[in-house]
């Protein structure tokens, strides 16, 4: 392997230690996102790199062990798009109201969005009369926002950036970001340019999955190349407080399998903290998460699960049932490889955004297509990859059900429905 392409890094993203120590250990996988035509599949070396999770004992955060050049990893472009999904469409127009009813947020104020995809979370401040301006590295996916009306510039956001931002737009009043953090890797300097940008009243959101819920409902498969960071609450406080930052209040949210909103303003702003930040703080404790040996027992339980998962599937395989899966997030390439249920279990993978349809997953290369093709062939189960919105999926697919098809949701105890 060409080490170039990634590097092993020592020490704490958050507080600088070099006191890390791995907890748990996966399988070598290509980058999660690296959808290929079926032709490409077969000319383009797939490199497999390390998934190892590492914890800090300074301060507790926990981190990817290797890190994957960036512009490998999205050498292909970005296929995630936030439109369409109707589950995160609801949520960012909720999200929306939620921020400007609290924070009284008068018209016409500047919001930004670091990490703004196609301008679904911006486009539901701007139908409420507010000046927005949407920041992402990915090219094509800044296209699409730009195209749809959402100003968006195709960059990286960092303290340079910052600003430009504010020489030629002003302070911000609200700068938010949804589950952006936890790719980068240079945050420290990302969150200087928040500071620079933010206005002395202004309020920085953010949404990251939350390690607690990864922990608690054994959700590993959100473990990949893309994801540096494995978020929980306390380490951020002694972060953003060496930033002249503080967080005064948190919020735990459904989405994405569990994440977390976090709300921080400067030393200088005017909201007092609330119980809900030690409470949470307190919660982690209480469950371990800064004990190894706590961490440790993580991996036992997903060999169970692994076993489990595969018994199920061999089984079906045995009497000759077919599996299909249903969504080919990022996290499709973990599950699959850590649990081998690629090739010969799954025929083929349905998904609903049409820029992985065509393509294959990355590792076992099986083939994406619409979702339309199960009304052709009716497979006998349909593996739920994408089991963040299982619900919503199982619902949308009552035709299915109702005719005797049957569900396999694999986390976080795989069974039948």
């Amino acid at each position: 392997m060409n080490t170039i392409l990634f590097y092993n890094r020592k020490d704490c993203r958050l507080c600088n230690s070099s006191d890390l120590i791995r907890f748990l250990k996966l399988e070598d996988t290509p980058v999660g996102d690296n959808y290929l035509t079926l032709e490409e599949s077969k000319n383009v070396e797939e490199f497999l790199f390390p998934l190892e999770l590492y914890s800090c004992k300074n301060c507790g955060h926990i981190q990817l062990g290797h890190i994957v050049d960036k512009k490998h990893l999205y050498q292909t472009g970005y296929h995630y798009v936030s439109s369409t999904s109707k589950v995160f469409v609801k949520h960012f127009d909720d999200y929306a109201s939620h921020v400007i009813e609290k924070f009284k947020i008068k018209k016409n104020s500047l919001i930004i969005d670091i990490g703004s995809n196609d301008g679904t979370c911006l486009n539901a401040f701007k139908t409420r009369s507010m000046k927005v301006l949407g920041i992402d590295p990915a090219e094509n996916i800044a296209n699409i926002a730009n195209q749809n009306g959402i100003p968006t510039l195709s960059d990286f956001f960092n303290l340079e950036l910052a600003k430009s931002i504010k020489e030629k737009n002003g302070n911000a009043s609200i700068i938010t970001s949804h589950n952006v953090l936890a790719h980068i890797d240079q945050l420290e300097n990302v969150m200087k340019g928040v500071y620079e940008l933010l206005d002395d009243e202004g309020i920085f959101i953010f949404e990251v999955g939350y390690f607690l819920d990864v922990f608690n409902n054994l959700f590993f498969d959100t473990i990949y190349h893309e994801h540096l960071d494995y978020h929980t609450l306390k380490p951020f406080m002694l972060f953003f407080d060496k930033l002249g930052m503080k967080i005064f209040d948190v919020l735990r949210v459904k989405v994405q399998g569990g994440s977390l909103r976090i709300y921080v303003q400067k030393k200088v702003g005017q909201y007092e903290t609330q119980d809900s930040v030690n409470d949470l703080i307190k919660l982690e404790e209480e469950i371990g998460l800064y004990e190894q040996n706590t961490l440790k027992n993580f991996q036992v339980r997903i060999d169970f699960a692994k076993k489990k998962l595969q018994e199920i599937t061999n089984k079906l395989k045995i009497e000759n049932k077919t599996i299909v899966g249903y969504g080919a997030p990022t996290k499709a390439t973990t599950l699959m490889s850590y649990f081998d249920i690629g090739k010969g279990i799954i025929d083929y993978i349905v998904d609903d955004n049409p820029l992985k349809q065509g393509k294959v997953l990355p590792l076992y290369h099986t083939p994406i297509y619409h979702p339309d093709r199960l009304l052709d062939e009716f497979p006998d189960y349909i593996l739920i990859l994408s089991w963040n919105f299982a619900e919503p999926i199982m619902k949308n697919l009552k035709w299915y059900s109702d005719r005797g098809g049957k569900f396999i949701v694999p986390l976080p105890e795989p069974l039948i429905i």
